[in-house]
């Protein structure tokens, strides 16, 4: 289990450079929201948002959902109350900073959606049930997370990486406290220059923080190249990312 603490300190080190270098996390807000609206009707009267960083996800609710009442956002760095509740049109928005697996809810939501968080979680399938237990009756969970070929030629090269769920696990887990409307998952490859780029692009967006290992001279140039020797094209070097995405409704 990764360390909240050290997930807390990657991503508030990433703030300032976050949105420049957030591609895919973009990409997979976008076709959630498309998903999420494939699924017939939705209320959003009072809706939660896990994981809410500097307001990517937060700012496409607000332009798409112009009726939303209330928005209450979650994250465990605390500072971003300030980026992630800068939007316009909502008439209330809280900021809950802290674990989401621990802190208290109260009431119900009629939406409940995070993206691109609950791959950090340490007992996913305890928040599922959490969850739908403040959805409102016909509430609408909907949240993205990534597979088990995320970032893989990193997990290859360096044996660092988290213990991804499969699509099929994670449907599982839903189907135990709601009905699963729709899934979907995709494979994303991105290419850079070479691989201290991709590791300046992983720093940027807070995602290193799965190992604290130090890296020394030798062993960087060793990962360095073997990346490049195994995952080098005219293109560059790639990294893949596995996005997978599911709504359901109680």
């Amino acid at each position: 289990m990764i360390s909240k603490q050290r997930i807390q300190q990657s991503f508030q080190r990433a703030a300032a450079s976050y949105d420049g270098q957030a591609m895919i996390q973009h990409r997979v807000a976008d076709h959630l929201l498309s998903l999420l609206a494939s699924c017939g009707p939705l209320q959003t009267g009072r809706v939660l948002e896990i994981g809410c960083c500097t307001g990517l996800l937060t700012r496409k609710l607000a332009r798409r959902y112009r009726d939303i009442g209330e928005l209450v956002l979650s994250d465990l760095v605390e500072s971003f109350a300030a980026r992630a509740g800068a939007v316009e049109g909502i008439p209330a928005i809280r900021f809950l900073a802290g674990d989401i697996e621990t802190m208290p809810l109260s009431g119900t939501f009629d939406l409940i959606i995070s993206s691109s968080t609950f791959h950090w979680i340490h007992d996913l399938d305890q928040l599922l049930h959490k969850l739908t237990t403040h959805l409102a009756p016909g509430g609408k969970l909907a949240f993205t997370l990534y597979g088990p070929e995320n970032l893989q030629e990193i997990r290859t090269l360096s044996g660092i990486g988290l213990d991804y769920f499969s699509l099929a696990e994670v449907e599982g887990m839903v189907k135990k406290y709601c009905t699963l409307d729709c899934s979907d998952q995709k494979r994303e490859t991105f290419w850079f220059a070479d691989p201290m780029d991709v590791l300046a692009h992983l720093r940027q967006t807070g995602v290193n923080g799965v190992s604290s290992r130090p890296w020394t001279p030798r062993r960087l140039q060793r990962f360095v190249d073997a990346y490049c020797e195994k995952f080098g094209s005219d293109q560059g070097v790639s990294l893949t990312y596995h996005p997978m995405y599911l709504v359901a409704h109680r």
